[in-house]
């Protein structure tokens, strides 16, 4: 009697702990984030806020000349810049994003949900409140941390090594004062000038395959002193110095 009870005991723990590792498994929160936490499992098919959320962190993780929407659907597309993430931060490449590719991205991030190589401060050296660009505040801003996060990803891609910014988001008082274009994505909070090591050229190089559609560099006029990369909806490279 003792051992039927015993065993009857053991069948109920061992389908009760089934029952939670299914659980876990199919919500696909790895824990809470205090940026921002994933509540499922996400995979082609799906849409909504939290694939929004995601394709920010992955924007970074395109081919070359490629660049991922933030529209909340989670296309063939999202799915190839998840499974570029995951080969890259060595987890199974399968294109799903669960439990295991959500730990890494929230490794990955501050509180402030900036990438935890960059920071606001980096991409915004004229002002403290985003202010006086050619779009409101709020969305300089937003510009800047999907800036950072494909910095992050070109960061990471060179070995980790660290990116310097000269200039982010600019007001157009501050865009006047160095001369910048009257249309430069500065003015957007969409755009970084980077400077230091690894050399300008293998930078230009490298920005291509990380979501910039704006890239120049030595050999264009004005640039031989940094490379700018930026979010320009009509794409233009121009580094010929660097063979771009």
């Amino acid at each position: 009697m003792f051992r039927r009870a015993a065993r009857l005991l053991l069948s109920f723990v061992m389908i009760s702990t089934g029952v939670l590792i299914g659980t876990v498994a199919t919500t696909g929160t790895a824990h809470a984030d205090e940026c921002y936490t994933w509540s499922r499992t996400l995979s082609q098919g799906a849409s909504g806020s939290d694939v929004t959320q995601l394709q920010i962190r992955v924007a970074g993780w395109v081919s070359s000349g490629e660049r991922l929407s933030y529209d909340g659907q989670y296309g063939e597309r999202t799915a190839a810049a998840v499974k570029k993430f995951q080969a890259a931060y060595g987890l199974p490449a399968d294109g799903v994003a669960g439990p295991q590719t959500y730990s890494k991205i929230y490794a990955l991030q501050d509180p402030d949900c900036t990438p935890v190589h960059f920071s606001y401060a980096e991409l915004n050296k004229c002002n403290s409140d985003w202010s006086g660009g050619a779009v409101s505040a709020a969305t300089a801003k937003a510009n800047a941390l999907k800036t950072m996060w494909k910095l992050e990803a070109m960061r990471h891609a060179l070995g980790d090594v660290p990116l310097t910014i000269s200039s982010g988001f600019r007001s157009y008082s501050c865009n006047s004062a160095v001369g910048g274009s009257s249309t430069s994505r500065h003015l957007y909070g969409d755009a970084a000038d980077l400077t230091g090591s690894p050399s300008l050229c293998r930078l230009a190089q490298e920005a291509r395959t990380h979501g910039f559609s704006e890239i120049l560099g030595p050999g264009y006029p004005d640039h031989n002193d940094h490379t700018h990369v930026a979010l320009d909806p009509s794409p233009y490279w121009s580094a010929p110095n660097c063979g771009i």
